[in-house]
């Protein structure tokens, strides 16, 4: 009894399609010929997000992912993530 109970457990884990998450995820990305303290302005497709935020600039023309600069690598997640939910709707947004 025990078996079949695991054999079917088994064929239905295995015939359920995996679906990926909805929640957006973060990633790095390796600065060719830059470091963090020489990103020109609208290089990389990043903008500064404010002088009392070292290091951290949005990523495109939104304010929904912001990246973190650690020499010459970016980390770059969506804003809720990177600041969590209480902070992220403060810090200022310059599109």
């Amino acid at each position: 009894m025990k078996m079949i109970s695991v054999l079917l457990l088994l064929s239905s884990l295995l015939g359920t399609p995996a679906v990926p998450s909805r929640r957006p995820s973060c990633h790095k990305r390796v600065l060719k010929e830059h470091n963090c303290h020489n990103i020109p302005e609208g290089v990389e497709n990043l903008r500064r997000v404010d002088e009392g935020l070292r290091d951290h600039f949005w990523e495109g023309n939104g304010c929904e992912v912001i990246c973190y600069c650690n020499w010459n690598e970016l980390l770059c997640c969506p804003k809720d993530i990177f600041f969590g939910a209480k902070i992220s709707f403060v810090i200022p947004c310059n599109s």
